[in-house]
């Protein structure tokens, strides 16, 4: 009897542990239970890519994350500042709960108990994610050799964008502070994309359309907001007409995140804000130069 009590008292104690564990990311039966939201977009959007900075506040609801991508369900996401278990969470949501289901690679460039949870001597992994509805080949992880403030690096892989193979990146660059940092992480990723004819480039760039250091991304491709760049919008991110053509990507009316476009042209693209970080979504319809079908809103 002493040991039925014991080994019950012992399940117990586990069950408790794994909630605290799993914590308010963990959907219960009732959101399982639940219809779409009206919103949620059924299926993937063929050739609509997007990126999103996920964090700060960084332990924010992956439920709601899942459900802020399902809203528009793109062909091809760049995730910034994203912990590989809130991505791996994120990512069975999105199947389970919208049946839309992505290919995943990880572009850690730390390992941070404090950030991602783990163990002391199994950290979690933190940096940047790519998800995409088809498969990913020739992933390549490389780390700016001047990370600023902290590691930061970009991602790569190959996967099909409009139709045809691309090269995607996804980058995280230097904190807002560090200018000469961004500069030189900039030379290197750009030196990287000018080899590739077809390339997209998601990310959090930390510095507004007209920063000095975005000048060589901006030689070698296009943004998704044709008229948003250095030359067609002032300081304020409007147009001689007063029009507002570089949407805030940030709460605090910043312009820091981007797609960038070579080989490849933007039909639309749309700023979201969200509850769920303090960077908006960032989503965009793309086609190649040949073809101008429209796409799906």
């Amino acid at each position: 009897m002493v040991l039925g009590r014991s080994t019950g008292l012992l399940a117990g104690a586990m069950a408790v542990a794994c909630l605290l564990l799993l914590g308010p990311s963990a959907p219960s039966g009732a959101l399982y239970g639940r219809t779409l939201p009206a919103e949620a977009v059924r299926d993937i959007v063929p050739n609509r890519v997007m990126t999103w900075n996920i964090c700060n506040p960084c332990e924010e609801n992956n439920v709601g994350r899942a459900a802020e991508i399902a809203r528009y369900a793109p062909q091809v996401i760049g995730l910034q500042e994203a912990c590989v278990r809130d991505v791996e969470r994120i990512r069975d949501y999105l199947e389970q709960l919208y049946g839309l289901v992505y290919h995943v690679e990880y572009g850690s460039v730390l390992r941070n108990w404090g950030r991602c949870g783990g163990w002391p001597w199994s950290p979690g992994g933190f940096g940047q994610a790519l998800l995409s509805a088809a498969p990913m080949t020739d992933r390549v992880l490389v780390e700016y050799p001047d990370g600023g403030s902290e590691d930061r690096g970009y991602l790569a892989v190959t996967t099909s964008v409009a139709g045809r193979p691309a090269r995607v990146f996804n980058t995280h660059l230097a904190q807002r502070q560090q200018a000469p940092v961004r500069a030189g992480q900039v030379r290197v990723l750009a030196a990287e994309v000018a080899r590739h004819d077809r390339a997209v480039v998601l990310g959090d760039f930390n510095a507004v359309p007209y920063s000095p250091e975005l000048a060589p991304m901006w030689a070698l491709s296009s943004g998704a907001a044709p008229g948003c760049r250095p030359g067609s919008a002032g300081p304020d991110g409007s147009d001689s007409t007063g029009e507002d053509i570089c949407e805030p990507t940030t709460d605090w009316q910043s312009t820091f995140d981007y797609v960038f476009l070579r080989g490849l042209t933007p039909l639309r693209h749309h700023v979201r804000p969200s509850p769920y970080s303090d960077h908006h979504p960032l989503y965009a319809d793309v086609t190649t130069p040949a073809d101008r079908s429209t796409a799906r809103e």
